[in-house]
């Protein structure tokens, strides 16, 4: 049996939040028997799009991060609930039985990634379900993936050795690397960027009493007397360098100008955020 797994390619997310408003239009005031009852019109979000920032000053970027339930393959809700009331489907969707989790509170905090509401109308533990109806009607991936403009969305049906291979694969990332045993089935592509600091810069001189960006300066990362980048200021004089680990520690970064003659040089360190340095003066 094969079974679901989506794929979220953050780099095409623009925080349009229209998989948001198709989770609310489909399910705010939508009973489906069997599957989940309606979702309140307030106090839920069963799919959300978290904005990481990095950076500051003169540079800061964001990744936008689709989070919804991830269906995990080792779901700790299924195992908190004990009784089948929270089941997951041959096809790897997990279902939150709308009757026979009625007063299970305790559901709610059993998730760690902190996306089950609870119902306190109908006194239940709710969740975005995969669309499970939908699936079971011929739909061969949920709505939000159809509302999407930019395409962020890969809906697929695999085996558990394609599964195990996706999970371990570099190029996928699960939304918190901390909770991987419990093996989610919602997984991240170009997650990279948004885990990783960057060192970056605003290179400028000084002629005839004005100031000037300086494109195309040589600038160097080292780390332990070893270089290890380069590149070139951009016609804005900016410069960065990216995908740096946090709290990795002491850095120098150094400038030479077109005769290779070092004329900047300082150390710094890479810890809980990015380093951005403005207006280095030459």
């Amino acid at each position: 049996m094969k079974k679901f797994v989506m794929i979220i390619d953050v780099a095409k997310c623009n925080n349009c939040n229209a998989c948001v408003v198709s989770v609310k239009d489909e399910y705010v005031g939508n009973d489906f028997s069997g599957y989940s009852a309606a979702q309140p019109k307030l106090g839920h979000t069963w799919l959300r799009v978290d904005r990481l920032s990095r950076g500051s000053g003169t540079m800061v970027d964001f990744t936008y991060v689709p989070t919804m339930c991830n269906h995990c393959e080792n779901a700790p809700c299924v195992k908190a609930a004990g009784d089948g009331s929270v089941y997951q489907r041959s096809d790897g969707i997990v279902i939150m039985d709308p009757v026979k989790t009625k007063g299970r509170s305790d559901i709610v905090k059993s998730c760690p990634y902190g996306m089950i509401s609870w119902n306190d109308e109908k006194e239940i533990p709710q969740t975005w379900i995969f669309d499970a109806h939908l699936i079971d009607s011929g739909w061969d991936k949920p709505r939000c993936v159809n509302s999407c403009p930019s395409g962020c969305f890969e809906v697929r049906q695999v085996t558990d050795e394609e599964f195990a291979a996706l999970e371990t694969s570099p190029a996928y990332s699960p939304r918190n690397e901390r909770l991987r045993a419990t093996r989610p089935r919602i997984l991240y592509k170009n997650f990279d960027k948004a885990k990783t600091a960057f060192v970056g810069g605003n290179v400028t001189t000084t002629r005839d009493s004005r100031k000037f960006n300086v494109e195309g300066a040589v600038v160097s990362l080292h780390k332990d007397n070893n270089q290890i980048k380069e590149a070139r200021t951009d016609i804005f004089g900016d410069f960065r360098f990216d995908s740096l680990p946090y709290n990795s520690g002491k850095y120098t970064v150094a400038i030479v100008d077109s005769g290779r003659k070092p004329v900047f040089s300082k150390h710094i360190d890479v810890a809980a955020d990015c380093v951005v340095m403005d207006e280095i003066s030459i």
